[in-house]
């Protein structure tokens, strides 16, 4: 089959063209800019495109496919060339849906831990040697490719974005995977600059759920009552199964799961991760994991890249890095932190980086998420509001919405990385918590 990519660069993109290339598949591709580690990615399977940019000849009529990515624009002129010849055109998750129609299809969604969760039952099923297809939105220890794709596998974890699909397919991603297994963990209004107001981004739940196969599963967050409300009001035939977070404690800084079968240590900490794994072990158990198998394998899993992931750093300083930038992630993130570091002085440096998270409307969703740290610093780019073409946004409103005098908030990555140089790293533990880099901070040094 012939395929071509266009925006192979992506996060998510690239990973898919490698699978399609391990599959067999005769892969090509273009992209505007292509960073690593996607670049070297790429290279290393010859599927590197010779030149950034955008080339209409490249899409010819023997083409079988065409992948268009979210980076790509709707007058990109590929894609208008794709058109011109009647190709068909996939977006990523249709692909995904059509490479795995045949297979039973297990589904994570959630505004938060849908990667996490979808990590843990993969390391699970990793660690008992149970072989899957999936797609995973972050790298995993001892996985190459967060894609697989085979033609004998008979299941398929699917990472349920509910995000656009593609330029041209303005449906949530995953109301195309139509999941035999699902999993929601929770609900927080997120992507404003889709999904306008809150009901709106509910609806897309709503729809995923009315979208799961009948007399198929889904395993929901008790605790969540966004959750709770949308699987009460569904209308559709399907087998329910409710988790909540288990007991745990904390002894000498290693969590410890409370478990029929005795205490369970763990690598992971924090309420939130405790309640991902639950949701991970009732799916592992749809899929012919038992529970003493599950506690097996999870106590080697140390988390998926960039959730509240250990940066080791020169001066072996306590550092954490974390993906959370919407709001329900950063608080979950800064409470598991505060309960793992009791007695250290706890710093939390937070980069505001998306379109949401620079929204002053959607700031209110803030309201106290930094509390508990004896530091707080939040950072956000003058220049990238300019970039975005957003209104400028004082220091003193980021104060009032977050409800927290006591931030310091850094609009200029110098200034803020000079403050960064001031501090002993050995002193204290430190939470970073972004989507971005913080303009350019190195944090293993």
């Amino acid at each position: 089959m012939k395929t071509h990519f266009i925006a192979i660069g992506g996060s998510a993109m690239h990973n898919l063209a490698i699978a399609l290339k391990d599959k067999g598949y005769q892969v090509t591709g273009s992209d505007d800019a292509i960073f690593e580690p996607s670049r070297t990615r790429l290279e290393k399977k010859g599927i590197l495109p010779e030149e950034l940019g955008w080339f209409p000849e490249k899409i010819t009529s023997d083409l079988d496919a065409v992948i268009l990515g979210m980076h790509a624009h709707q007058d990109n002129a590929e894609l208008a060339k794709a058109k011109e010849l009647g190709l068909k055109i996939y977006s990523y998750p249709e692909f995904l849906y059509e490479q795995s129609k045949n297979k039973t299809r297990v589904v994570i969604a959630g505004s938060h831990g849908k990667t996490t969760i979808t990590s843990m039952i993969l390391h699970v099923l990793n660690f008992h040697q149970k072989d899957v297809d999936y797609m995973v939105g972050a790298q995993l220890e001892g996985f190459d490719c967060m894609v697989k794709l085979s033609q004998e596998n008979d299941f398929m974890v699917l990472e349920g974005d509910e995000y656009l699909s593609s330029p041209i397919d303005l449906r949530s991603k995953f109301l195309l995977y139509q999941p035999n297994i699902a999993l929601m963990s929770g609900i927080a209004w997120d992507h404003i600059n889709v999904f306008k107001t809150f009901d709106d981004y509910v609806d897309q739940f709503r729809k995923f759920v009315a979208s799961i196969t009948p007399g198929g599963i889904l395993v929901y967050n008790e605790e969540d009552p966004e959750v709770v409300k949308v699987v009460e009001n569904a209308e559709n035939y399907f087998r329910k199964i409710p988790y909540k977070t288990p007991e745990y404690e904390i002894t000498n800084g290693k969590v410890h799961l409370k478990t029929e079968m005795g205490d369970v240590p763990l690598s992971v900490f924090g309420a939130h991760n405790l309640l991902n794994l639950e949701g991970a072990r009732h799916i592992c158990h749809t899929l012919g994991i038992m529970d003493e198998d599950f506690y097996e394998a999870i106590m080697s899993f140390k988390g998926a890249s960039k959730r509240l992931e250990k940066v080791e750093r020169d001066d072996n300083g306590t550092l954490y890095k974390d993906f959370a930038h919407a709001p329900s992630k950063v608080k979950a993130a800064v409470k598991a932190f505060c309960e793992q570091f009791k007695s250290e002085k706890k710093y939390g440096f937070l980069e505001l980086h998306t379109y949401s998270s620079l929204n002053p409307v959607f700031l209110e969703q803030y309201d106290h998420a930094m509390d508990g740290l004896e530091e707080a610093i939040v950072f956000y780019s003058e220049d990238a509001l300019k970039i975005k073409r957003m209104e400028p946004i004082s220091p003193d409103l980021i104060k009032e919405k977050f409800k927290n005098q006591n931030l310091k908030v850094f609009t200029n990555a110098a200034e803020l990385h000079a403050y960064w140089n001031t501090l002993d790293k050995t002193q204290g533990v430190y939470l970073m918590m972004s989507s971005g880099n913080f303009g350019g901070l190195d944090l293993t040094k």
